[in-house]
């Protein structure tokens, strides 16, 4: 099972591995979030999952807590990739190997993110042409 933490603007923060999804899994992934970020949220949204609310009561129980049927969305629409590969798990021999990926996969994908209603054609393609040229200097560098 995948969890994965979404930004309100899409980005994804975080996505951890994990074989079930109780009370110990929540925990792990906000402790993760929280040092990571070192900012406590205003607003925590998740889906209707009964071990987020139990988590986030143990680790931050002033957070306000949303768990509505159509708040979601944002985050379920971006682990899907994850879920993705998360079936194809025979490319990978171990969960460990997986998790390497997804954990250095969420910071590329972000890059590659624009928001495409709020740009016109001529800015996309600049933006995007921006993206892959910054891809570009990452990956050589990482190859010298």
């Amino acid at each position: 099972m995948a969890l994965a933490a979404v930004d309100a603007q899409g980005y994804v923060l975080d996505a951890l591995l994990q074989s079930r999804r109780n009370k110990t899994a929540a925990l792990r992934l906000m402790r993760k979030l929280l040092k990571g970020q070192g900012v406590t949220p205003r607003v925590l949204v998740t889906d209707k999952l009964r071990s987020y609310s139990a988590a986030k009561a143990e680790l931050i129980p002033s957070v306000e807590h949303r768990s509505h049927k159509g708040l979601n969305n944002r985050a379920e629409n971006s682990h899907l990739a994850i879920r993705r590969r998360e079936r194809g798990m025979m490319r990978f021999k171990s969960t460990r190997q997986c998790q390497r990926f997804i954990s250095i996969e969420g910071p590329v994908a972000n890059l590659f993110h624009l928001h495409r209603k709020h740009l016109s054609a001529s800015d996309h393609r600049e933006c995007r042409a921006a993206a892959m040229t910054a891809w570009r200097d990452i990956t050589s560098s990482a190859a010298a």
